[in-house]
């Protein structure tokens, strides 16, 4: 079941997130930010156990990033992350955002869901605000993909 996240959700999606961090194919979240950033998550539960999330953040005017999109690897091939994309992409439109861009290692997934490799320097100078505070700043290796909704 694919729901809005609770307060007693975060632990397990920073395990979640972070068994993919310690890969090195997606950035660590920290509690605080999870705890601060709630209310743009989706998860999914299954028999009280989330095995997959994903955040839509307002970045800027129309635009909202998909963040923080993972499934446990016994889940994947199963249509959750898609699923919880969709959810994403749902949630902008009801918001209003016209377009919504992925920072991705995974630009393939995105891909098949209609987004478009964009150049980083296309996506507004607020959205790299967030990636001087990053472990992997200067040398991020993530792909900007854009779906123009």
């Amino acid at each position: 079941m694919i729901r809005k996240a609770k307060i007693k959700d975060i632990k397990q999606i920073q395990a979640l997130i972070g068994c993919f961090a310690k890969q090195d194919v997606m950035l660590p979240r920290s509690l605080n930010e999870l705890y601060e950033n709630i209310r743009d998550f989706w998860v999914v539960e299954d028999k009280g156990k989330i095995s997959g999330c994903a955040a839509l953040h307002i970045s800027w005017d129309d635009l909202a990033e998909i963040k923080s999109l993972a499934v446990a690897k016994n889940k994947q091939k199963k249509g959750l992350g898609r699923n919880l994309v969709l959810a994403c992409l749902a949630e902008a439109q009801v918001l209003g955002a016209k377009k919504v861009f992925a920072l991705t290692y995974q630009p393939e997934f995105f891909k098949k869901l209609g987004f478009k490799k964009i150049k980083d320097e296309d996506l507004p100078h607020k959205i790299w605000a967030e990636c001087i505070n990053c472990c992997k700043f200067p040398d991020c290796q993530e792909i900007a993909l854009l779906k123009v909704l």
